[in-house]
């Protein structure tokens, strides 16, 4: 079997939340989120799992979370920190804030060296689509040639609030042409809006969005780098400026580096953005278990 990692983005700090989501037990029997990716991506045979968390929480992450799976996989824990080292970078701006999903991937670097399919640490995906993203970095993957899971946006709104998502530009042939992060998703009187300089505009239901469940080849890890640098050097970030994912897929596409495949999932998104979340997703969690979709006991 060929190495396929899976790489788990662990180190947000839940503000919304008002805790840290990754350690939440939300399942019949305490399972987090993360459990349910995990066994996801195991039966899909991933065999390799990287998580990107805080140092100040890595005792508790491996006791709650990640010890239960070194029979399964390759564990691996990678620290992201606001001044984790970059080659080719030789200060930070100063910030408390950490940097984001891009270089959230960017710090892994020096321990992945195979294909890697990226996922949110906070969000349940669907074990369609660990089956689907594993059959593409067996089959398809190249570093001219990487893909998103993309997902419907009406399938993944919070009751709650609203969202934040990269809304996607398809072509007709499912190619990424272009992801824009837009903020404040929500449905008002039936209609889905994003709101944008105190103005609103209106998505369509079935416009594909990227959950951050993204496919790579280790061939793109420099591409990552370069934009990670030009972003702190040229950009000029503020505090709660981010480095994201879509902003390297971007550059990417732009540029002719790589395509990006569209894999459209029809999987229902579970999550928790906010407090009020927790109970819905208890209870989804256990009418799949009741339904037989999951063991009892996962590990």
């Amino acid at each position: 079997m060929s190495k396929k990692t899976l790489l788990v983005l662990a180190a947000g700090m839940g503000s919304r939340y008002g805790g840290l989501k990754q350690l939440d037990g939300l399942g019949p029997h305490e399972e987090t989120i993360i459990d349910y990716s995990v066994y996801d991506a195991v039966q899909a045979g991933f065999n390799k799992l990287v998580f990107v968390i805080r140092p100040h929480f890595e005792e508790e992450f491996r006791q709650k979370v990640s010890s239960k799976y070194s029979k399964l996989a390759e564990v691996v824990h990678v620290h992201q920190e606001v001044d984790s080292y970059v080659p080719g970078l030789d200060q930070f701006p100063s910030r408390e804030k950490p940097w984001g999903t891009g270089h959230a991937v960017l710090v892994c670097e020096g321990v992945i060296h195979e294909p890697f399919a990226v996922i949110n640490a906070d969000d349940y995906y669907g074990r369609e689509a660990f089956a689907q993203m594993a059959d593409f970095l067996d089959n398809r993957i190249t570093g001219s040639n990487n893909a998103l899971i993309g997902y419907k946006l009406a399938n993944t709104l919070s009751e709650n609030g609203s969202v934040s998502r990269g809304v996607c530009q398809v072509s007709d042939s499912l190619e990424l042409v272009e992801v824009n992060e837009r903020t404040k998703i929500a449905r008002e009187n039936g209609t889905i809006y994003y709101h944008e300089n105190e103005q609103k505009f209106g998505l369509p239901e079935d416009s594909y969005v990227s959950m951050n469940f993204w496919g790579f080849h280790p061939d793109l890890f420099p591409m990552f780098r370069k934009g990670f640098i030009d972003f702190v050097r040229y950009a000029r970030p503020t505090e709660k400026q981010e480095y994201f994912i879509p902003l390297v897929v971007d550059y990417l596409i732009k540029t002719g580096h790589s395509k990006f495949e569209v894999i459209p999932s029809n999987s229902e998104w579970i999550g928790v953005t906010y407090q009020e979340d927790r109970e819905p997703t208890m209870r989804k969690f256990r009418q799949m278990a009741d339904a037989g979709l999951y063991p009892e006991s996962l590990f």
